[in-house]
């Protein structure tokens, strides 16, 4: 066992504090990762506060995780000492449910492991990126492309897969134009990615106070949700809207932007349940969906995809001893668009 300094929540709602953690030794198929950047997500919150139910303390968040292999295991075969490495919001699965056999880990049917908040197949508890270092099996660990700098690289291990998944499942690209719902972590690099795939990209933001941002990152247009006339001039507007936003929604405002057959897809979670009239749906065979991360091999070919067009997260690096401003910052949108912490700092 390894003992390492991380940052954890002792309790629901308890502010993180600086404590030691021990990492499990390197077997035959692990590695071990010195990390040296770990994101912040709003799942972390919701997570750390039991905003998505029960939840397992101490907790150490974090599943957006940038580092270098130090160790690697005698049956490791993917990578060496000196690579650059990230881990997601996965650290295993059953590897043999239909879906793991298709590259959906994200959506394993026998048990997939979460980064923290989780119980591994040896039966203790995980711990997440919020430390200096972590244990993966080589099977959950992805490349980071040399064109992407660690800390730029650790929010698309989240962020990037979410917003990337579900453009290219619904075929984002030229002659469609997609809508993305907030301007956030999320919704920055649904932006990005959205305008690297060759759609018309539109921001629907709360207010116009990010405009000048989402021109810069790649949209095309830039409209306010708290402006009636949004809804009365773009109505039958997309092919797709990803909506980012984690507060409940008017859906049936929103489906009413999509064409008809158009998709609104979901990976924004809120905490309460929404309501929907289902003639929202129904009138224009308009399609309700939601997408979860991605797989293994998806989250590399995002990063590849990330690293080709030259961008990674936009972002504030933060000493850990911040991470519980850093968190009422995120509930408050005070922040552009990611943070990002120094695990030096820890």
């Amino acid at each position: 066992m390894t003992t390492v300094a991380a940052y954890a929540a002792p309790a629901a709602k308890a502010p993180l504090e600086r404590t030691t953690i021990e990492r499990r030794p390197v077997g035959e198929f692990d590695i071990l990762i010195d990390i040296k950047f770990a994101g912040i997500c709003h799942s972390d919150i919701h997570q750390a506060r039991e905003g998505w139910g029960e939840a397992i303390f101490p907790m150490v968040p974090g599943h957006e995780i940038a580092g270098i292999v130090s160790e690697v295991g005698p049956g490791v075969t993917k990578y060496t000492v000196g690579d650059r490495v990230g881990v997601g919001c996965l650290v295993d699965s059953c590897r043999e449910c239909d879906n793991c056999k298709a590259g959906l880990e994200q959506y394993c049917t026998g048990g997939s492991v979460g980064t923290y908040n989780a119980i591994g197949k040896d039966g203790e508890p995980t711990y997440g990126g919020y430390a200096q270092k972590i244990v993966v099996d080589e099977n959950f660990a992805v490349r980071i492309p040399d064109g992407l700098a660690l800390d730029v690289a650790a929010p698309l291990l989240c962020a990037g897969i979410t917003t990337y998944s579900p453009l290219k499942r619904w075929n984002a690209g030229p002659g469609k134009k997609v809508a993305i719902l907030g301007m956030g972590g999320l919704g920055h690099m649904g932006v990005k990615i959205a305008h690297a795939l060759g759609a018309e990209v539109t921001v629907l933001s709360q207010s116009l106070r990010k405009k000048d941002d989402g021109l810069k990152l790649g949209a095309d247009h830039y409209y306010a949700t708290s402006d009636e006339r949004t809804f009365q001039d773009l109505r039958g507007s997309f092919d797709l809207i990803l909506s980012t936003v984690s507060a409940p929604l008017d859906f049936n405002a929103y489906l009413s932007l999509l064409k008809s057959e158009g998709a609104l897809v979901n990976v924004g979670a809120p905490e309460e349940p929404i309501s929907l009239n289902l003639f929202s749906v129904i009138g224009g065979g308009k399609t309700l969906a939601g997408s979860m991360i991605g797989g293994i091999a998806e989250t590399q070919e995002m990063l590849d995809f990330c690293a080709e067009h030259g961008f990674g997260a936009e972002i504030e690096v933060i000493p850990a001893e911040e991470i519980n401003d850093a968190y009422e910052r995120v509930l408050t949108s005070d922040v552009r668009y990611r943070f990002v912490i120094d695990t030096a700092t820890i």
